[in-house]
């Protein structure tokens, strides 16, 4: 084989996975068989198989418990929170998060949907020695915090059931919530009131506020919160600190209003 004929069989490889990653980014459904995507792509399913297992391997794409279904990875939401950290988004909740912080010294954090995650993608820390430190790119379950629950809410119920497909409530603390009638009551009042809460859900002894950011469209494109350790939790300055992180959401939802009209 010619140094171009191996050059162009790159190319097309290539081609192929990124045509594979465009399919899942413009399906409804957030799972593919094997026979989906070819039947999609019209492509061998010989070559998307091997495709898909090395994209597997590598952490791009996952399996479902059969081995049989395939969704996006964690790597790409990892090189999506590495994308988000150079948008606008980022440098306004720096902004925004500096003068909640120098208000109240309570860490504040932004975080974005990944899968049945959320995603962290920035923060801005109290100067406090305890204190919950969350690293770029660690992701925590969508039911047990509640920046989580804001994107729950943002849902359908028939996607939230199909999201977790009858699975049990993965369980990270006693106080996680394991139960889908209990979820849907909360995600219930947090459509009614636009704010959500959490309670060592995730983490032991972290009381969290959050507060939904929308794009022009209405549509919900990241989360905005604010942690305290229970030490230091009182009731009179926690409706401040609630209402910090709701108001700064909405200027960063008003900012992205503005820019796209």
């Amino acid at each position: 084989m010619s140094i171009t004929d191996k050059s162009s069989q790159t190319v097309k490889s290539a081609d192929r996975v990124l045509d594979i990653f465009e399919l899942f980014g413009e399906v409804d459904t957030r799972e593919l068989s094997l026979m989906d995507i070819t039947r999609r792509l019209e492509l061998p399913a010989s070559s998307v198989f091997k495709i898909l297992q090395n994209l597997v391997q590598r952490g791009y794409l996952e399996k479902d418990e059969n081995g049989k279904m395939f969704h996006l990875g964690y790597k790409i939401f990892q090189i999506g929170a590495k994308y988000a950290q150079q948008t606008n988004l980022t440098t306004e909740f720096q902004y925004m998060a500096s003068q909640i912080v120098s208000e109240v010294n309570e860490a504040v954090y932004l975080a974005i949907r990944s899968d049945r995650n959320i995603l962290y993608i920035a923060e801005k820390q109290s100067t406090h020695h305890v204190r919950f430190v969350s690293h770029l790119g660690m992701k925590l379950p969508l039911h047990t915090t509640a920046m989580g629950k804001l994107f729950l809410s943002a849902m359908r119920d028939d996607d939230i059931l199909q999201l977790y497909n009858e699975q049990e409530l993965g369980l990270l603390t006693d106080r996680t919530i394991s139960d889908l009638d209990k979820l849907f009551e909360q995600l219930r009042e947090i459509r009614r009131d636009g704010v959500a809460f959490s309670e060592g859900e995730a983490v032991h002894g972290i009381r969290c506020a959050a507060a939904p950011i929308f794009n022009a469209n209405q549509e919900m494109i990241a989360a905005m919160s604010i942690s305290i350790p229970t030490t230091r939790w009182k009731e009179e300055t926690w409706s401040q600190m609630t209402e910090l992180v709701v108001q700064g959401a909405k200027k960063l939802t008003s900012i992205h209003y503005y820019q796209a009209t």
